[in-house]
């Protein structure tokens, strides 16, 4: 890696994959100058603490939770979204560190997450075509033409979206919202009747005991029962905002791209010569790649050296996304071949991008079944490789949303239309993701 960041220009040459279509250079310049001048949303030294965490997970001592919605909007940034994101994160990282004893790394997929990458660069309907919708950082949901241009006013609206959402988690994680003692208040107002809420309530039953027993016996009251350490993580997509938010650090010299904790690249911007790798190879935060069913060993082998040239453990993140009847043959290859050279890897698994299919009603959606057996896949292949299964990274809500199919609620497709609310991607709920807890827990016991 080296400080020298290559202009917004020079980028765009190497072929810039996914990028807005603006129509005005000018609004574009603007925008980034503003941007420019705007405070960093997170610190260097934060991300290199994260870095020594997911160092940790390289090494098999720590499991990484990521987890948020598919794309976030601009209207979403309220304290009631925020904390429901919230509680369902620290319910699930309760959860996998109380029954699996194993230190859960808490990064949520937001403050950040408003650009997403698109099949098709338009959408027609009823004989109308007008530009794909590219999550808020680029234009509207909104199908109307004027909603669909590309507004590079939107990345500042974004970053201060991001600034506020920052400022509501660090209140939450340091303020007692996230002190262990809340465990049973994170529950109150659960879905009546769920198995899962008595399943976590008796959990958390569990947890008050072990601290009073603690206590009884004259053990020092931690500091890490009363706040967590929760990062920021988002697909860095939009390369002019990515851009502007890369600055130096003073005590370092050395670049971070301070939009986010971590940022990772996805499955369709990965091309070794390609912009987004090329950024992303200069910044000192802790990235992620995203690797589908078209990854080669040898695709796999590239990234590292590009990305992670020095094999600086907690640097470099591969996150899986082959689907649930791909994983078990297309992902030992790739581990095989990384682990025989050595490098220095956390694998995480995304269950979900793999897995969705357009539901009969016409609503986009997921089975729940499948994202498991996708997690199950990920589980099996590292056992039988005897490489540590990383993390999970899933898009959740904390809300009761009907738009995946399955899990103890039995969602069918009758039911998608009672509040699917994704402007995107399907999510899980708030039952499901805590379901998926308890069964990722199950796994990581026998890992």
């Amino acid at each position: 890696m080296t400080s020298e960041i290559p202009s917004i220009a020079d980028l765009h040459a190497l072929g810039a994959a996914q990028q807005p279509a603006y129509p005005d250079a000018e609004a574009v310049q603007a925008a980034v100058d503003k941007l420019r001048t705007k405070p960093p949303l997170v610190f260097a030294g934060e991300c290199d603490d994260l870095t020594g965490r997911i160092a940790a997970v390289t090494r098999g001592e720590a499991f990484i939770l990521q987890g948020g919605d598919c794309a976030e909007t601009l209207a979403g940034v309220t304290a009631d979204n925020v904390r429901a994101k919230l509680r369902v994160l620290l319910q699930m990282a309760v959860v996998l560190t109380y029954a699996a004893s194993v230190p859960v790394v808490k990064i949520g997929r937001l403050a950040g997450q408003y650009a997403k990458p698109r099949s098709n660069d338009s959408e027609t309907r009823e004989g109308v075509t007008l530009p794909a919708y590219r999550g808020d950082a680029v234009n509207g949901y909104d199908f109307t033409p004027e909603s669909r241009v590309p507004d590079p006013q939107r990345l500042v609206d974004v970053y201060n979206a991001s600034a506020a959402t920052l400022n509501l988690v660090r209140a939450f994680v340091t303020g007692g919202y996230a002190d262990l003692r809340q465990v049973h208040t994170w529950n109150q107002d659960f879905v009546k009747g769920s198995p899962f809420a008595a399943k976590y309530e008796a959990l958390a039953g569990e947890i008050d005991r072990a601290m009073a027993f603690m206590q009884a016996i004259g053990v020092a009251d931690p500091d890490e029962f009363h706040r967590v350490d929760f990062h920021s993580s988002h697909e860095a997509l939009i390369l002019e905002y990515e851009h502007a938010l890369t600055r130096i650090d003073s005590r370092t010299q050395q670049p971070y791209d301070v939009s986010g904790h971590f940022v990772w690249i996805g499955e369709r911007t990965r091309q070794i010569d390609g912009a987004h790798v090329e950024l992303l190879s200069r910044i000192k935060n802790p990235i992620g790649v995203k690797l589908g069913p078209s990854t080669s060993p040898d695709d796999a082998i590239s990234l590292a050296a590009k990305l992670n040239p020095t094999n600086e453990p907690g640097r470099l993140t591969f996150i899986t996304r082959f689907g649930a009847s791909r994983i078990r043959e297309g992902l030992p290859p790739i581990i095989e071949k990384v682990t025989a050279e050595g490098l220095q890897v956390a694998w995480i698994t995304d269950p979900m991008h793999g897995n969705t299919f357009e539901a009969p009603s016409g609503y986009k959606t997921r089975n729940f079944d499948d994202v498991l057996d996708e997690v199950q896949g990920f589980f099996d292949v590292h056992r039988a490789l005897g490489t540590w299964p990383g993390g999970l990274h899933v898009e959740l809500t904390g809300d009761n949303v009907t738009e995946c199919l399955g899990g103890g609620e039995m969602l069918t497709d009758a039911d998608l239309a009672h509040r699917y609310e994704s402007v995107c991607d399907p999510r899980l709920n708030r039952v499901q993701s805590l379901e998926m807890a308890f069964l990722v827990a199950d796994m990581l016991r026998k890992a």
